[in-house]
């Protein structure tokens, strides 16, 4: 059954699912920093890193950035168009709306 299914929805699905691997990897990540560094601790501990308090730096600012960052590589390196097959010619219906 899997040799039937078209090139593209499987070039679709791993690339949805490589997505969805980088989205599980950040919300584990930043839900476990933001709470290791976050809670429980008292506020004479917090410290300030280029001006954000260092869980939001740590488990907001630097996931957000890096999955931006991989988000662009693997859009520019990896995502392709796949074949769709010939061109069908262009017609218009009754009402000349086209298709």
């Amino acid at each position: 059954m899997s040799s039937q299914i078209d090139p593209v929805v499987r070039t679709a699905r791993r690339e949805a699912l490589i997505v969805f691997c980088i989205w599980l990897t950040a919300l584990v990540y930043s839900v476990s920093t933001c709470y290791l560094l976050g809670y429980n601790r008292p506020v004479s501990e917090l410290k300030l890193v280029f001006g954000f308090p260092e869980w939001v730096f740590w488990g907001i600012v630097v996931p957000w950035v890096s999955c931006s960052m991989i988000s662009w590589i693997f859009a520019v390196v990896f995502v392709r168009d796949g074949e769709l097959g010939e061109e069908l010619e262009e017609t218009e219906d009754e009402l000349g709306l086209g298709g």
